[in-house]
């Protein structure tokens, strides 16, 4: 679940006083997510998002996420926004945490895409590209490839807890995206975590682009190679489905084309983000105690389709 804290009515009215968005209803918690708390909040005026900031999510960061957030929203992207206080803040103290009231976007998160579903998101995701061309605050990637040896190390012989040879086979494959990873390829800021569960579809229409908490500053492509990785294979990733691949680059590129350099490292890149998140599953599934409310998610998913990448040509990407 994520819902780590607990909030009451009377801090929620509390919050809400400090707001010029009604008073308050109703508020209930969601259980979806892993990082934060999150309630829907009804007042007598409109619906909200609250989310409290647990520890995972440096309260330094926040300036960055939420100035993103706006960046998009000025132009045009459906983002939802933080509102700010009758004193113009955005970033509120409730219950001992950092949080922040934020837009209710209307639609449905998809556990089965069609190519019509992916060919507009990767639209959305090349316009927010596009968007962010003048977005000039930066954040380094903590979930880069600097980041995934020390994690490899961290999960150590514990790796082979989940798979024999898990361990061994990821050492090769990080010492072989260090020679391989490219370099000179094009930067900007990127959502970095384009799961279908962070994409709210009306139909064939994406609706809303949420949970930047992972946005940072690297590759730019390296963002559609992460969405190419969460979009088009079976939730265990042993299947993959060319025509999600090819209709999530076409829309991609038909609001923001692909450079030749990007596109011939696509399949690198889509290498790094299994790795990173079979790591960041793997840590998770290592150490996520037995009795905890939050479901673990398979590392070896990623490790599956790792291997689909390794042997994938372009054309079979959708490039």
């Amino acid at each position: 679940m994520a819902v780590y804290t607990q909030v009451s009515a009377e801090q929620l009215a509390d919050l809400l006083a400090r707001f010029d968005l009604g008073e308050l209803v109703s508020a209930k918690g969601i259980a979806e997510g892993v990082e934060n708390s999150n309630y829907i909040v009804d007042t007598t005026r409109s619906r909200l998002i609250l989310t409290l900031y647990e520890k995972r999510v440096d309260v330094a960061d926040l300036p960055f996420f939420l100035g993103l957030l706006d960046h998009l929203a000025e132009r045009g992207l459906p983002v939802p926004r933080a509102f700010h206080d009758r004193d113009g803040v955005q970033i509120q103290e409730v219950a001992g945490r950092p949080a922040c009231l934020i837009e209710f976007l209307p639609g449905v998160s998809l556990s089965h895409p069609t190519p019509a579903q992916a060919r507009a998101t990767g639209a959305a995701l090349g316009r927010m590209h596009g968007a962010l061309a003048d977005f000039t605050a930066e954040r380094p990637n903590s979930l880069g490839p600097a980041g995934w040896r020390e994690l490899a190390t961290r999960c150590g012989a514990d790796l082979d807890a989940i798979a024999p040879g898990l361990r061994a086979d990821i050492e090769g494959e990080l010492t072989w995206l260090e020679g391989a990873w490219p370099a000179g390829l094009p930067r900007s800021a990127i959502h970095a975590d384009l799961f279908p569960d962070n994409v709210l579809m009306l139909g064939d229409t994406v609706a809303g682009v949420i949970d930047f908490y992972f946005a940072c500053t690297d590759i730019r492509a390296w963002d559609l190679a992460v969405t190419h990785t969460a979009w088009c294979f079976s939730g265990d990733g042993a299947d993959y489905d060319a025509s999600l691949g090819r209709a999530l680059v076409e829309g991609y590129e038909s609001a923001f084309p692909l450079l030749p350099d990007e596109r011939a490292a696509f399949a690198i890149l889509a290498r790094g983000a299994c790795v990173r998140f079979l790591l960041t599953r793997a840590w998770d599934w290592l150490n996520t105690p037995a009795d905890a409310l939050v479901t673990r998610k398979d590392p070896l998913a990623f490790h599956r389709r790792l291997q689909h990448y390794r042997d994938a040509d372009a054309q079979a990407l959708g490039l």
